[in-house]
């Protein structure tokens, strides 16, 4: 007779490895979407919900990513000063034209990660910056290819 028992990771047993994410011309929500997925672990065989098995993920050049539609004019950013009439927002063009533009894709992700503590903490291993630079070279991250997963990720 055959028993097959589930096995469940404890945090001890984790190895976080370092992945790089080029967002040159990629698309904003299918960039969100694997890069989430990344952070949980869920990529892994050995994936548990409970405990934060997911890779540091670096991603570089946030400020070229692409949304496509009419999102970037028409999906807007909002957010309140805390005064009375102090709702602002911002287009997602403004903000990838502004000061900040990994905000846009640390945004994206952060919606698409489980709310709670546990999703705070995978949080902390996303890397973006807006530029091609980034300090983690010594960590010697693995490059993801995410155009070539699928023709539909990257704007031509």
């Amino acid at each position: 007779m055959l028993t097959t028992q589930t096995r469940s990771l404890k945090p001890a047993e984790v190895k976080k490895g370092w992945v790089l994410i080029d967002a040159d011309g990629l698309v904003l929500g299918r960039l969100a979407a694997l890069v989430a997925n990344h952070l949980r672990g869920k990529h892994k065989p050995q994936f548990t919900p409970h405990v934060d098995c997911g890779d540091h993920v670096v991603i570089v050049n946030a400020e070229k990513v692409k949304v496509t539609g009419n999102k970037a004019e028409q999906s807007v950013f909002y957010w309140h000063t805390g005064y009375p009439g102090g709702i602002k927002e911002r287009t997602v063009r403004e903000r990838l034209e502004g000061r900040f533009p990994e905000r846009v894709i640390e945004k994206a992700v952060e919606r698409m990660i489980t709310r709670g503590p546990l999703g705070r903490r995978q949080m902390k291993n996303l890397h973006v910056y807006a530029g091609a630079e980034h300090p983690h070279a010594g960590a010697q991250p693995q490059t993801l290819d995410v155009a070539a997963l699928n023709r539909k990720n990257k704007v031509a």
